[in-house]
């Protein structure tokens, strides 16, 4: 990474709200289409308008944009905000699909992209809550 893009917050590369706003459209939409994430689907109510406006808030923040997300819910906490989700392989999975197409439809820098899809990977497979995990039986948080 250059000097410049140190200086340079991942949502001012990708385009600040505009993209957040496009890019979260773009994930639920596949959500909302992809037989693969059904059971993800599920988990959530059918008017998914306040959620998306929570990941948007998440997102901006998350990035380097503006805080907008911890000053109304406080620090994330967001494996304990899905415990009463069960997430495994399968749920990871299918929202990594979905993300990924997302961030394909809407980052146009490859760079930040797949430093988002690292990072993203990451928080997904932190999410994981059953049984058998790794980072249940100890090891380091991402």
């Amino acid at each position: 990474m250059s000097e410049v893009e140190a200086e340079v917050s991942m949502f001012e590369r990708i385009g600040g709200t505009v993209t957040i706003d496009r890019l979260v459209e773009a994930f639920y939409n596949r959500m909302d289409v992809l037989s693969e994430a059904r059971t993800i689907r599920a988990m959530h109510a059918p008017d998914i308008g306040p959620v998306k406006n929570v990941l948007k808030r998440y997102l901006s923040e998350w990035t380097g944009g503006p805080k907008l997300y911890s000053p109304e819910k406080g620090h994330p906490r967001l494996r304990q905000r899905h415990m009463g989700f069960a997430i495994g392989n399968a749920e990871r999975d299918a929202w990594l699909l979905c993300m990924r197409g997302a961030l394909e439809e809407t980052i146009a820098d490859q760079g930040a992209r797949q430093e988002l899809d690292a990072a993203l990977t990451k928080l997904a497979d932190w999410m994981r809550n059953q049984a058998g995990n790794p980072h249940d039986a100890g090891t380091a948080r991402p």
